[in-house]
């Protein structure tokens, strides 16, 4: 889904090779879109994506919460992530945008995913979706995020790439 597919209404359709909860973020991104380009509702994003092909393979509970609660939260994931963008919220590129609030949620939500998985995450999904340095902008941002998120997690990751006498993990 490049932006002008998502614009046109095609759907996500996943690769064979990825995850249950890649697709999931994939869904998730496209319901994201369609909320934020088209004004669908939670509801109506939901209906939608179940009926699309490839839906079945994705981590359903995943998709839920991450849609559902970005959505919910919005506001308060705009507020986090302001400080760290170049201009206002609402200049992004729509993809960007639903990127970033997706990985803010994950990152204020999930502790058990590494921060460095859902940063990556982000950086595949713009590449695939955005535009053509999206996801450099997107890395930057999350990782200015993660570090205030997650100052524990992330100084002893900056740690153990500093110290070359740590195994690695």
């Amino acid at each position: 889904m490049t932006e002008k597919n998502a614009a046109e209404g095609k759907a996500v359709k996943p690769a064979a090779n990825k995850s249950p909860r890649r697709r999931a973020r994939e869904f998730a991104l496209q319901g994201l879109y369609q909320w934020r380009i088209g004004g669908n509702d939670e509801a109506a994003i939901e209906a939608h994506l179940h009926d699309v092909s490839g839906f079945d393979k994705a981590d359903r509970e995943f998709f839920l919460g991450l849609l559902r609660g970005v959505l919910a939260q919005r506001e308060t994931l705009q507020e986090q992530l302001q400080p760290n963008l170049d201009r206002p919220f609402s200049e992004l590129s729509p993809i960007e945008a639903c990127v970033l609030l997706a990985g803010a949620f994950e990152l204020a939500n999930f502790p058990q995913t590494p921060y460095r998985v859902i940063i990556n995450e982000a950086i595949e999904l713009t590449k695939g979706y955005g535009g053509t340095d999206g996801h450099k902008f997107v890395n930057g941002v999350l990782d200015k995020l993660a570090a205030r998120l997650r100052p524990v997690e992330v100084e002893a990751k900056r740690a153990a790439r500093n110290n070359p006498n740590t195994p690695p993990r």
